[in-house]
C-alpha cells in the first residue's frame, strides 16, 4: 500500500488546480522540468568528474583500470 491512494491524488490536484488555476500549472511544469534536467546534469558533470579524478590518482600511484594491486 502507497503512502498516497487515488483519492488523495485526486484530491491534491483539485486542490492545487483551485489555488494556481489551470494557466499558473504549465508554467510551473516546464520550470520544475528545466530544474530537475539540469539536476540531472550537474549529477551526470560530477560523476564524470569524479570518475576520471580516480582514474588519474590511479594512473599515478601506477595501478591499472581498478585492477587489483600484485604483491
Amino acid at each position: 500500500m502507497g503512502w498516497l491512494g487515488g483519492w488523495e491524488i485526486v484530491i491534491i490536484v483539485v486542490i492545487v488546480l483551485i489555488l494556481f488555476g489551470g494557466t499558473l500549472l504549465p508554467k510551473l511544469g516546464r520550470t520544475f522540468g528545466r530544474k530537475l534536467k539540469g539536476l540531472k546534469e550537474g549529477i551526470k558533470e560530477g560523476e564524470e568528474g569524479f570518475k576520471a579524478a580516480i582514474k588519474e590518482d590511479a594512473e599515478a600511484d601506477g595501478k591499472v583500470d581498478g585492477g587489483s594491486d600484485k604483491d
